[in-house]
């Protein structure tokens, strides 16, 4: 397995596990954050924990679990970090520009979720992990998934049907 062999500072192992990565997490990253310098930032961030913490991975997770949970947790931390650079309306600067367009942005609506309901919205949506895999990535319960699933759900058709005036 990869992370065994990056435990043991195999490059080469690394090297096969961030060219299997780099574009999934880029993806995830780049809809957490809402910019590419912050999500290439995350994605490298999260590639250094991995091979630093390789050693701590056990393998009662499967190695993508443990991977995603290490991202969503950069990614939010640096949501968390940015979101005290406020606009005057209390945004963003990137959700701000993002608001700022003039037609339906789907990523606008994400950035208005909260950063853990925009990481377990992603990672259904957009990386197709089941309920199980989400709620261990998130360290959360499977009910807790799906009520934030829901919650974002509603929460992005609202601000969708506001900015289409339907």
């Amino acid at each position: 397995m990869l992370l065994q062999r990056i435990a043991r500072n195999d490059e080469q192992a690394f090297t096969a596990l961030v060219l299997r990565y780099q574009n999934r997490f880029y993806s995830v990253a780049r809809r957490m954050l809402g910019n590419q310098h912050d999500s290439e930032d995350a994605v490298q961030l999260a590639f250094l924990r991995v091979f630093r913490s390789a050693r701590e991975y056990r393998d009662e997770w499967r190695g993508s679990t443990w991977l995603y949970r290490i991202l969503t947790n950069v990614c939010i931390d640096a949501w968390r970090k940015r979101r005290h650079e406020t606009t005057g309306a209390g945004e963003t600067a990137a959700g701000a520009r993002a608001l700022d367009t003039d037609r339906l942005d789907l990523e606008a609506a994400l950035v208005r979720l909260p950063s853990e309901a925009r990481a377990i919205f992603l990672l259904r949506h957009m990386e197709d992990l089941p309920y199980e895999e989400i709620a261990r990535i998130r360290g959360v319960t499977v009910n807790t998934v799906k009520t934030q699933l829901r919650r974002s759900k509603q929460s992005m058709r609202s601000y969708l049907t506001l900015e289409t005036g339907r």
